[in-house]
């Protein structure tokens, strides 16, 4: 990994933390002096990645532990998401198609959508899951 450890932070797999989470991701991106649209869509991913974690990793136990990243590299934003969750298998992580109009199913779309790159990974030791989602940070908001 190159980069700087910008945030490091523990919580619990409750959708209420989430509130916090995305906070501390727009917090850090207004801090770089981001654009606001490259924010909003970093915080839709991370948001989108841990509610799929809480759902369906942790079946909406809330007290499972979620590891949050936030790393700076040369020229994009790295996040990295780790749980302790049952290991999943990324090749059976499908979205549901658009033309099925319901609501849910569509976290998977919406963070492949708004990120750079998806990357899942074993968890630390081979426990739990890692996921690290990367966006370019080239556009900076104009003063």
């Amino acid at each position: 990994m190159t980069g700087e450890i910008l945030e490091k932070v523990s919580f619990l797999s409750n959708p209420a933390q989430l509130k916090h989470v995305r906070i501390l991701v727009r917090e850090t991106g207004q801090q770089l002096g981001l654009a606001m649209t490259i924010i909003e869509e970093i915080v839709v991913g991370v948001n989108e990645a841990c509610m799929n974690i809480i759902q369906h990793g942790y079946q909406n136990n809330l007290e499972g532990e979620i590891h949050l990243e936030i790393i700076s590299g040369s020229d994009e934003l790295i996040i990295r998401i780790s749980d302790h969750a049952p290991r999943v298998n990324p090749k059976l992580l499908v979205s549901r198609s658009l033309d099925d109009i319901r609501p849910g199913g569509l976290g998977i779309h919406f963070i492949h959508s708004v990120m750079d790159s998806v990357e899942y990974k074993a968890g630390d030791n081979n426990i739990g899951n890692t996921l690290e989602l990367r966006k370019k940070t080239s556009q900076k908001e104009s003063l």
